[in-house]
């Protein structure tokens, strides 16, 4: 019968010193653009996360994403199982299964996602939208679009409330056909709606896209239309990563610190597991860099 090691020290021989008992942690990752493990932003979150846990004695696991929906609870899957805390890093956040986790008193930090009385660490997403769109005004840009993600997000919401606030500060329309429901990180998807935006009779000259792997889609559509970027329409994506700073010209974006944000979720849930009954449940809300690069041009 196993023992909770978060509160226990496991006597070895003189020889090899005394060992902390391990702390097992569990990890939610039900990511649905199919890169798995390979993808650009969370893997380097997963990255900070498992050095940062490893390093305080932590035993890292990856939950069987197929028990949601078989009749078990998330949360009495992981006490069988032996975990004591749980990181959600993607998932279905609205869905049943992961509601009764977050309610269940399991040790549990969410990514992206905030739910009541459990600890959450995101980035700062209504900055972040801000200072892009404010951006592309500076350079004379007044037809704005936005691309945005999945609309069941709360990262979502807060960037799609940001964006209109910044307009209406700015005294800008926002058609309705300038804000298009996208997903994250879909490329073939992007490229269709960059493709519909752009063949408007008053296309827009900046468009706003849900994250950096969907340039890649917002690119083609460009030169299928035979539109050169900046010249003659601009884009600006979110996250920062290393991918599309390679490309040129570079991506004008916002980059999330995925080091900063793995580490701290690490962080926390060894906390909450160590000293329930003291450790924050606050949300950390991380602050996000504006990086500049050559694809807004000037109006």
């Amino acid at each position: 019968m196993r023992v909770n090691s978060s509160s226990q020290h496991i006597a070895d021989s003189p020889e090899s010193g005394t060992l902390q008992g391990e702390r097992r942690i569990g990890i939610i990752y039900m990511e649905e653009s199919g890169r798995g493990l390979t993808h650009p932003f969370f893997s380097l979150i997963l990255d900070a996360f498992k050095k940062e846990a490893e390093s305080r004695g932590c035993e890292i696991t990856f939950l069987n994403t197929g028990i949601p929906g078989s009749g078990m609870k998330w949360s009495d899957y992981c006490r069988l199982s032996g975990i004591d805390g749980v990181c959600v890093v993607c998932g279905n956040f609205d869905s049943q299964d992961m509601k009764d986790l977050a309610s269940s008193g399991l040790p549990c930090v969410t990514i992206d996602h905030m739910y009541k009385r459990v600890c959450a660490v995101l980035s700062d997403n209504e900055t972040g939208v801000r200072e892009l769109v404010e951006y592309a005004i500076s350079k004379g840009h007044r037809r704005i679009a936005f691309i945005h993600g999945h609309n069941n997000s709360i990262v979502t919401r807060a960037r799609i409330s940001q964006f209109r606030n910044t307009m209406s500060v700015h005294s800008l329309p926002v058609p309705p056909e300038y804000i298009q429901d996208g997903k994250y990180d879909d490329i073939k998807l992007t490229r269709k709606l960059v493709t519909n935006l752009l063949t408007l009779p008053e296309r827009p000259t900046f468009i706003l896209l849900p994250d950096d792997i969907s340039y890649l889609g917002a690119q083609d559509a460009a030169r299928e239309c035979s539109l050169s970027i900046p010249g003659d329409i601009s884009f600006a994506g979110y996250d920062g990563i290393p991918l599309t700073q390679a490309l040129t010209p570079k991506l004008t974006t916002i980059r999330q610190d995925t080091d900063q944000i793995g580490r701290l979720a690490a962080t926390r849930i060894i906390d909450l597991i160590d000293h329930p009954s003291t450790a924050t449940r606050m949300p950390a809300i991380l602050p996000v860099r504006f990086m500049e690069g050559g694809t807004v041009g000037t109006v």
